[in-house]
């Protein structure tokens, strides 16, 4: 399976629904709570988004090579081939 890395904010009613639907999906993904960093940890974490999603709205959510920004529960699946 792809790996799967999502970007969120800890306080993101989007971002815990996309981490549910991919415990409840049983997929494996790292994730990085944007919000909880600070200084130069978290301007790199945003340059980084940016290159994926220049709006670097949230969740921004990467599977293999596929990009989906939002909480889009057809998207993700579609994307993990479930």
């Amino acid at each position: 399976m792809a790996p799967v890395k999502i970007f969120s904010l800890s306080t993101c009613s989007h971002c815990k629904a996309t981490k549910k639907l991919l415990g409840d999906c049983t997929v494996k993904y790292d994730f990085v709570d944007v919000d909880l960093l600070q200084g130069e940890e978290r301007a790199a974490i945003l340059e980084e988004i940016k290159k994926f999603n220049p709006n670097c709205s949230f969740p921004t959510v990467i599977i293999g090579d596929k990009i989906i920004v939002g909480y889009k529960e057809k998207e993700i699946k579609e994307a993990l081939g479930l």
